[in-house]
C-alpha cells in the first residue's frame, strides 16, 4: 500500500495545484445550482429550456477546451523546461484556435438552434409544455451567443496561467465572476432594484456580463505582471507560429479537440435519448447533474492537476516521478471520490426539495444523484487515466479511449434501451453510466504499459 500513499509533502503539492482548480470550478457549479433554483421557480418549461441550452453550450465549451489543451499539453512541457518563447508560440496557437471554433460555434447555433433543441422535446404529459418550453430556450440562446467569444479567450489566458503554474489568479477570477453571476441572476431573472423580470434572459444576461468581468480579470492581471509572465511580452506583435510547432500541435492536438466534440455531443445525445421518456426525465436530469456537478469538482481538479503535474514532470525529463506521482494520485482521486459518492447518495433526496416543481420530478432526480454517486469512483478513475494519456502527448490513444468508447458503447446501449424496450429511465441510466467500468480497465493496462511517459518539447 506504500506505494500508493504519499507523504505529507506530495499531498500539499498535489492540493496547491487541485485545491484552486477545486474552488474555482466548485463555486462557479454552486453558483450554476442556484442559477438553475432560481429558474426552476419560474417554471418547468423554463427550468427545462435552460437545460437543454447549456448541454448544447457544453458542446461548444468542449470544443474551446480540446483546441486550447491540445497546444497546453506543449505549454505545460515547455514551461518544465523553462522555455518561455515556446510558451508565447503555444498560447498564440489557442487564441487562434478558439477564436476559429467560436466563430463556427456561433454560427451553428444561429442557423440550426431551433432544430438542435426540437430534438430534446418529447411527450409533455403533466410535466410541461413543449412550446413553451421551446420558446424559453430560444430566448435564453440568444442571449448566450455573446457569452461564447469571452468564455473561449478566458480558456486561453486561464489555461496557460494554470500550465505555468499560476492557478490562485484564475480561481479568483472564477470566484469574481460568479459573484457578479449570482447577483445579477437575483436582479434580472424576478425584476429586482426596478429592473424588469426578464426570466431565462436575465439568467442569459447574468452569466455573460460574468464572463467579460472574469475575462477583465485574468487578461488585466496577466499583462501587467509581466515580470512574472515573460511570455505575454510581445505576444500580439505578431500572430507568427513556428510551422514546426503549427504542425505538431495539429498531429496532437486535433485529436484531443476532436475528441472533446465527439464526447461532448456524444453526452449531448445520451441526454437526447434519456429525453425520449419525456419532458420530466429532462427536468429530473437537469436537477441531478446540476448537483452532481457541484461534488464532481473533486474527481476534475485531480485530473487537471495530473495533466499540469504530470506535464511538467515528463518536460523535465523526470519519468520516475512521474510514473510514481500518477500511482499515487490515482488512488487518492479513487478514494476521495469513494467517500464522497457514500455522502452524496445519503444526503440525494433533500436536494430536488429545493426546486418548485412536481413530486414526480423530484423523485427522478433523487435517482438520477444516487445512481451518480454510485458512479463517482468509476469517474475519478477515468478521468486520472485520460488526463496521464494525455499529458505525454498521447492524444489518438485518448480519442479511442474516450470518445471512440462513448460512441461504439455507450451511445448505442443508451439509444437501444430507451427505444426498443420498456426498461425504467433509472436502471436504464444506471447501465449506461456503470458500463464505463470497461474503460477504468482499459485505461489500467495502458498506463500500467507507460505509453504515455513520453518528453515532447525539447530544451532550448
Amino acid at each position: 500500500m506504500k506505494k500508493y500513499i504519499g507523504d505529507k509533502k506530495f499531498y500539499l503539492m498535489v492540493l496547491s495545484v487541485a485545491v484552486p482548480i477545486m474552488i474555482q470550478n466548485g463555486i462557479t457549479n454552486f453558483v450554476s445550482l442556484l442559477d438553475n433554483i432560481m429558474v426552476g421557480q419560474i417554471g418547468t418549461e423554463q427550468m427545462s429550456g435552460v437545460a437543454i441550452v447549456n448541454q448544447l453550450v457544453l458542446v461548444f465549451n468542449l470544443c474551446i477546451f480540446g483546441g486550447v489543451s491540445g497546444a497546453g499539453i506543449f505549454t505545460a512541457q515547455y514551461y518544465g523546461c523553462g522555455d518561455q518563447k515556446g510558451i508565447r508560440d503555444t498560447f498564440r496557437m489557442k487564441l487562434l484556435l478558439s477564436l476559429f471554433i467560436t466563430a463556427a460555434g456561433i454560427l451553428v447555433f444561429s442557423f440550426f438552434g431551433t432544430q438542435l433543441i426540437s430534438l430534446y422535446l418529447h411527450e409533455a404529459g403533466e410535466s410541461g409544455d413543449l412550446e413553451a418550453t421551446l420558446l424559453y430556450a430560444r430566448k435564453y440562446l440568444r442571449v448566450m451567443l455573446v457569452e461564447l467569444a469571452p468564455f473561449a479567450v478566458i480558456q486561453v489566458y486561464s489555461g496557460t496561467l494554470r500550465e505555468t503554474g499560476e492557478t490562485m489568479l484564475p480561481m479568483k477570477a472564477g470566484i469574481a465572476a460568479v459573484f457578479v453571476n449570482l447577483v445579477l441572476n437575483y436582479i434580472l431573472i424576478f425584476g429586482k432594484l426596478g429592473m424588469p423580470a426578464l426570466g431565462v434572459e436575465g439568467a442569459a444576461i447574468a452569466t455573460t456580463v460574468s464572463r467579460f468581468v472574469e475575462l477583465a480579470i485574468v487578461a488585466g492581471w496577466t499583462h501587467r505582471k509581466k515580470e512574472r509572465n515573460g511570455f505575454i511580452t510581445g505576444v500580439y506583435r505578431s500572430m507568427r507560429i513556428p510551422g514546426g510547432l503549427v504542425a505538431k500541435v495539429l498531429v496532437m492536438g486535433t485529436p484531443l479537440m476532436v475528441n472533446e466534440a465527439l464526447w461532448s455531443s456524444g453526452q449531448a445525445v445520451l441526454m437526447q435519448c434519456y429525453s425520449v421518456r419525456g419532458l420530466s426525465v429532462v427536468a429530473a436530469f437537469n436537477i441531478s447533474s446540476t448537483i452532481s456537478n457541484v461534488f464532481n469538482v473533486v474527481f476534475i481538479a485531480l485530473g487537471n492537476s495530473v495533466g499540469i503535474i504530470i506535464g511538467q514532470l515528463l518536460g523535465a525529463g523526470k519519468m520516475e516521478e512521474a510514473k510514481d506521482t500518477v500511482r499515487k494520485l490515482m488512488f487518492f482521486s479513487v478514494g476521495g471520490c469513494a467517500v464522497i459518492g457514500v455522502c452524496l447518495s445519503i444526503f440525494a433526496p433533500l436536494f430536488p426539495m429545493i426546486y418548485n416543481t412536481t413530486e414526480e420530478i423530484r423523485g427522478l432526480a433523487t435517482r438520477f444523484i444516487i445512481v451518480s454517486s454510485a458512479c463517482m469512483p468509476v469517474y475519478a478513475f477515468v478521468n486520472v487515466a485520460y488526463f496521464t494519456l494525455r499529458s505525454g502527448g498521447k492524444t489518438l490513444v485518448t480519442f479511442f479511449f474516450d470518445s471512440v468508447y462513448s460512441w461504439a458503447v455507450n451511445i448505442p446501449l443508451a439509444y437501444v434501451l430507451s427505444r426498443y424496450t420498456g426498461m425504467h429511465i433509472i436502471p436504464l441510466y444506471f447501465i449506461c453510466q456503470f458500463i464505463d467500468i470497461m474503460k477504468c480497465l482499459i485505461g489500467y493496462i495502458l498506463i500500467k504499459k507507460g505509453v504515455w511517459m513520453n518528453k515532447i518539447v525539447k530544451e532550448t
